[in-house]
């Protein structure tokens, strides 16, 4: 599947979020929404590691299927949880929807009643631009649009940018968010302006419907493509 050593996906009910394994190291982006966490455990256990040697929880976003087992893991494991400023209305079940995306909002209040979702706090507010000392160096890529504080994290190691919901690769469809989940839509364009700058070799989304790295940055050429 073209995936560098040490990058474990797990497939959850919505999408998916990724275990970075290296030596003693561990780091989680995102969390998944309900279920991911017994195979978290397998994964570190077959790595002869525990929750305890989860350094990090690195958001992309706040959206609930991103922060469903958030609570849950930070007091497994005790690691600290990094995201952008701007998403600590989403983890709280706070941020003021408006227009198309009242429909995100209902559909995740509903979610965190049936889930008995727990807010969490950032420990960290990412920058854009910082360097995030985990798994050889990950870069903090501000890619706003889906919301406010999206962001992504590049790993210049081995040229592959985790894109969180930037957009969603499948056979049978490749694109952006639909309207009604994205906060702030008009800056989508310019974070995948960005990402074509950027120029990854590998892009992991977190929804697609095969764990392959180089596919999905070609289907992200195909995307933009698409879109001139």
């Amino acid at each position: 599947m073209n995936l560098p050593p040490g990058i474990h996906p797990l497939r959850g009910l919505f999408g998916s979020c990724h275990l970075l394994i290296e030596g003693r190291e561990a780091v989680l982006i995102d969390t998944g929404l309900i279920g991911e966490i017994p195979r978290i455990e397998q994964l570190l256990r077959q790595s002869n590691l525990s929750f305890r040697d989860l350094r990090a929880i690195l958001l992309t976003h706040g959206h609930l299927d991103h922060t469903g087992n958030l609570a849950r893991l930070a007091a497994l494991s005790g690691a600290p949880v990094f995201a952008h400023e701007k998403e600590a209305a989403h983890i709280a079940g706070q941020f003021p929807y408006r227009g198309w995306s009242r429909v995100c909002g209902a559909l995740e209040a509903a979610g965190r009643t049936l889930l008995h979702y727990q807010p969490t706090s950032i420990t960290h507010f990412l920058q854009d631009g910082e360097t995030l000392l985990f798994c050889g160096g990950l870069n903090v890529i501000h890619l706003p649009g889906h919301t406010a504080g999206h962001c992504g994290f590049y790993s210049p190691r081995h040229h592959l940018l985790f894109s969180g919901d930037l957009f969603a690769s499948y056979r049978f469809s490749i694109h952006q968010p639909p309207p009604f989940l994205n906060s702030c839509p008009e800056l989508l364009a310019g974070s995948l302006a960005r990402v074509q700058r950027l120029n990854p070799q590998l892009i992991l989304p977190n929804h697609y419907d095969r764990p392959d790295p180089l596919l999905h940055r070609s289907r992200f050429d195909r995307l933009m493509k698409s879109l001139q």
